[in-house]
């Protein structure tokens, strides 16, 4: 079964299309269909966010799709940049406007006060009308510089609880058992393969 994911983010195509895991689906990003545009992401939540930007792409295209949205929470800003961790530098921003942003807002912060979360919404509209929803959470700290060299985004200063490493210094099999991306497309797949005949089988 033919799935649009409604990004424009190549790095997320890769990484939603190794965890789904779903014998009989594939995906295709929301950035190879003709005339497609990313809606505005208006939502006060990452749920609602990511409802918007699958039921879009489903009104574009008539496939059924495959949406996420995710935030970074940090406690000493106040859960800042939470929906907008993607547009926090401002509109355009690149990862490393993010990064620069976050570390300099977080500067004379001690460690202890660094604490963050990254929590993840994954949906799927399809054409007959209904809608899942799967969330997924992680729990971490932002430390003072980045490290590694794997992941994107803000995984180079996101250090995973209990672990001592960034998302960005653990091999990509090891992200994708653990992440919060990776708890939310979990349980969506599971929702899929029970609601979607033939998925999962």
């Amino acid at each position: 079964m033919h799935f649009v994911l409604a990004t424009f983010n190549r790095d997320k195509l890769r990484e939603l299309s190794a965890l789904m895991g779903l014998p009989g689906l594939t995906l295709t990003a929301l950035c190879d269909v003709p005339g497609a545009t990313p809606p505005e992401e208006t939502g006060a939540t990452l749920r609602e966010n990511a409802l918007i930007k699958a039921r879009a792409a489903l009104a574009l295209t008539g496939r059924p799709v495959i949406a996420d949205d995710t935030g970074l929470e940090v406690d000493a800003l106040g859960g800042r940049p939470g929906v907008h961790a993607a547009r926090f530098a401002g509109p355009g921003a690149t990862y490393a406007d993010n990064l620069r942003k976050l570390l300099a807002e977080l500067e004379g912060v001690e460690p202890a006060r660094r604490t963050a979360r990254f929590r993840c919404a994954c949906v799927a509209c399809l054409p007959d009308g209904r809608e899942l929803v799967a969330d997924g959470v992680l729990e971490g700290r932002i430390v003072f510089a980045p490290r590694g060299e794997n992941g994107f985004g803000y995984d180079p200063v996101f250090e995973v609880e209990g672990l001592g490493r960034t998302l960005a210094e653990i091999p990509e099999d090891e992200k994708n058992a653990l992440s919060h991306r990776a708890r939310a497309v979990r349980a969506l797949a599971a929702l899929l393969a029970e609601a979607v005949p033939g998925l999962g089988r």
